[in-house]
């Protein structure tokens, strides 16, 4: 059979339940635009997770965990060591929780041709201080560039410069919800309060977003 006659075939089945016709094609658009709509959020929610866990977790972290003494004082007598000794309350070992020799640490891994790279991080806890009022914040000192190459660390910097945190001493990256609290802008000096009590002023370069709102209000 030509064309022109399977084409008019199927015009005079469509037309003669017209009704019909119109109820299964609005039935099958509704059903593939809700099919599209339901993919473009599932791609959009993996993205989002992917950028807020997957490509800003490494692959392996070291870290000087915490731990009690594992030898206790009283296992160290002589006339008790026969003895099951049980101690409750056991405080942490007093050591500092920085890794030791971490420099050696670092420049061994670069040595690595399985290592892709290193970035050395430190985190610690602050005030952003406003007036009269102290709001609780979390400072991580990193290194830039190599944040920016393992992590995309660029992506989510979106006023201003993210290198400017190496080319300018004394300079801080503000989460945007603390940048708001603050009505901060780029080249403010803000005033922070360490948890010993020690004070820093720090000149804000530039703002980043990490797409937690939670989150941005106290990391910088």
């Amino acid at each position: 059979m030509k064309i022109r006659h399977l084409t008019e075939i199927a015009k005079a089945l469509l037309l003669a339940r017209l009704r019909q016709t119109l109820v299964a094609a609005i039935g099958v658009t509704f059903s593939i635009a809700l099919f599209i709509a339901l993919l473009g959020f599932m791609e959009g929610l993996n993205q989002l997770l992917d950028g807020l866990v997957l490509n800003r977790t490494p692959h392996i972290r070291l870290y000087n965990d915490i731990r009690p003494s594992a030898v206790q004082p009283i296992d160290m007598a002589t006339q008790y060591k026969s003895h099951h000794n049980f101690i409750r309350s056991i405080k942490p070992a007093n050591a500092r929780q920085e890794i030791y020799n971490s420099d050696a640490i670092i420049n061994k891994l670069k040595m690595d041709k399985r290592v892709l790279g290193v970035a050395p991080k430190v985190m610690t806890q602050v005030f952003y201080n406003l007036g009269n009022i102290e709001l609780n914040g979390i400072i991580n000192g990193l290194d830039v560039e190599q944040e920016a190459k393992l992590f995309n660390f660029r992506d989510y910097v979106f006023v201003g410069k993210y290198y400017d945190l190496k080319n300018i001493a004394n300079s801080i990256i503000l989460g945007r919800g603390a940048a708001n609290k603050m009505l901060a802008k780029i080249g403010d000096i803000i005033l922070i309060t360490t948890l010993t009590g020690e004070q820093f002023s720090l000149k804000v370069v530039s703002f980043f977003q990490s797409g937690m709102e939670e989150l941005d209000k106290v990391q910088s």
